[in-house]
């Protein structure tokens, strides 16, 4: 498998800080048929009793509609390029390296291997880093 690299929109919910309020977030989207890829939740510190939780993909007007009714909205804000592919050792490091010798300061960064295949999330600032970041890793 050849490594793929795009451009993916994430989207954001405040969720209540208590037993079931990421649950209760989604399971709005899994009602409406969603296959979410990526999930990432934690507390706001700075919002005592909330939380924030990102998720990716929302496909179709079912879906939209009642991400929408959960709370969820695209993080405008949040540039964010999946890259997907055979893992191997040091695989995030070499992305990491060629971001950074690009003058790529990165937001966020969350990857995982399953067995021969990784994926990583790469947050950015702005479009113009997510376009470049894009750009290096397909060379890549």
């Amino acid at each position: 498998m050849d490594t793929l690299v795009e451009q993916v929109d994430v989207w954001a919910a405040t969720i209540p800080d208590r037993p079931g309020g990421l649950a209760e977030a989604l399971s709005a989207v899994r009602d409406a048929g969603a296959n979410l890829q990526f999930v990432i939740a934690r507390r706001t510190p700075e919002e005592p009793g909330k939380g924030v939780v990102f998720i990716t993909p929302l496909q179709g007007d079912r879906e939209l509609r009642a991400a929408d009714q959960a709370g969820f909205g695209v993080a405008r804000s949040l540039h964010c390029v999946r890259v997907m592919g055979p893992d191997k050792p040091g695989v995030g490091a070499d992305m990491a390296r060629k971001l950074a010798e690009a003058g790529i300061n990165l937001r966020g960064l969350s990857a995982a291997a399953i067995g021969p295949q990784f994926v990583a999330y790469i947050a950015l600032d702005s479009q113009a880093d997510a376009d470049k970041a894009r750009q290096i890793l397909q060379q890549a």
